[in-house]
């Protein structure tokens, strides 16, 4: 099993209501990351966030509007990547995620990465990578301001369609990009909406109709077609040549259709939550080992990362079983906060049917825990700061994982 490490660099109040200051958050933030690479962590993935999420509670349809502080303070993602590899000597760096619809669209994103790679590899000796993880973007504020929103009434009503397919045109254009490619928007995958974009019927018919009106037709279409969100004349990125070997692409879409298109243009991984249901993690690892990129070489269940929250207490005079209880009274507060926060963001089906976020306990129930629900080639993305602000705590906690956990998995394999 391999073992990664999640920063959120989130500035919420934690249980005690202790909110830092971003100067204290990203000094924790380097400390722990300094600390993760001499304990061996693999990739140091770092999540990235736009905009601020306490300022979007005064818009007209905020997002998130329970959220307290700001759910993260990364914005650009390959500047801390520079500064992380400049602190660090073994540990790898990954965005979980970076939202190329934001911060000028894939385009720019494509480019900026390809220039920081640039310098990253000028060093022949360099062999550490980079992962970029990228998506849609959880919160949809944050890519408002760049232009992603409804241009006319037929996308207002398709928008929750819609926006997954502006998303699957960005995806073309950001891995074409990256492989160095000469591409124009008419090189690009269109977007027709047919009913299978659509969760109901009743849906589908609401956005025919309004097409019926809009362009004055006879019938309800079977098919809209919807103009590019992206209009370009040939491109391609500068500077060019840079060591492709450096780059991993991580995919966080749970989209299908997506996972398999992305991939025939380059290897292109994928995410999980630790909130996916086992069945489902199982059929994307079959899809993968059909559909990956054979440039990538032969699937391996590494290759998916999945996310899970860690509460360990392996605190000095204690006892075990008050360990074990003060690990799940830690957890306790800091999941009601998270959940709380997120209300009305997250669809409650796949809450119910959630399982396997956390292992909490005293580190020999951690790793009972973590064998128990994972396979022995899997690899976490560990999350240790969750809505934890105590740095010597975190890092003691990634401590008492890494030397005292990890040996009784290593050893149960």
């Amino acid at each position: 099993m391999e073992f990664d490490i999640f920063f959120s660099i989130s500035q919420t109040p934690d249980a005690s209501e202790y909110i830092p200051t971003e100067k204290e958050m990203f000094e924790n933030f380097f400390d722990q990351v300094e600390v993760a690479d001499e304990l061996g962590f693999g990739v140091g993935w770092v999540a990235q966030a736009h905009l601020s999420t306490k300022i979007q509670k005064m818009n007209k349809k905020p997002v998130v509007p329970h959220y307290p502080g700001e759910v993260g303070l990364c914005t650009d993602f390959v500047q801390v990547a520079s500064e992380m590899f400049s602190r660090t000597k073994r540990m790898e760096v990954g965005s979980a995620v970076m939202s190329i619809l934001a911060s000028g669209g894939p385009i720019a994103h494509a480019e900026r990465i390809g220039s920081f790679l640039t310098l990253h590899g000028l060093n022949s000796n360099e062999k550490r990578r980079l992962h970029i993880g990228y998506s849609a973007g959880r919160f949809e504020f944050m890519a408002r301001p760049y232009g992603i929103v409804p241009r006319n009434e037929i996308e207002e009503l398709a928008w929750p369609a819609l926006r997954g397919q502006i998303f699957a045109e960005a995806s073309e254009i950001f891995l074409r990009l990256l492989n160095g490619e000469v591409i124009s928007s008419s090189d690009i995958r269109k977007t027709n909406l047919t009913r299978e974009n659509f969760y109901t019927d009743q849906d589908w018919k609401k956005v025919q109709s309004k097409a019926k009106e809009i362009n004055q037709l006879d019938i309800l279409p079977n098919l809209i077609e919807i103009p590019r969100r992206y209009e370009f004349e040939q491109i391609k990125t500068i500077p060019q040549n840079w060591r492709r070997e450096l780059l991993n692409v991580v995919i966080g879409s749970h989209d299908k259709k997506l996972q398999i298109e992305a991939n025939k243009w380059r290897p292109v991984q994928v995410f999980n939550l630790s909130i996916t249901p086992p069945h489902i993690i199982e059929e994307t690892h079959q899809r993968f080992s059909k559909c990956y990129h054979k440039n990538g070489g032969l699937w391996k269940r590494s290759m998916m990362p999945r996310t899970i929250m860690i509460f360990i207490n392996d605190e000095e005079n204690l006892s075990s079983e008050e360990r074990s209880f003060a690990a799940k009274e830690e957890a306790k507060n800091a999941l009601s906060i998270y959940w709380n926060a997120l209300e009305g963001t997250i669809d409650p089906n796949k809450l119910e049917r959630a399982t396997d976020n956390a292992v909490i306990g005293n580190f020999k129930e951690v790793a009972e825990q973590i064998i128990d629900r994972f396979d022995k080639d899997d690899r976490l993305m560990c999350w240790f700061d969750f809505f934890n602000h105590d740095n010597e705590r975190v890092k003691r906690n990634m401590d008492a994982f890494m030397k005292k956990v990890v040996p009784i998995i290593n050893e149960g394999k």
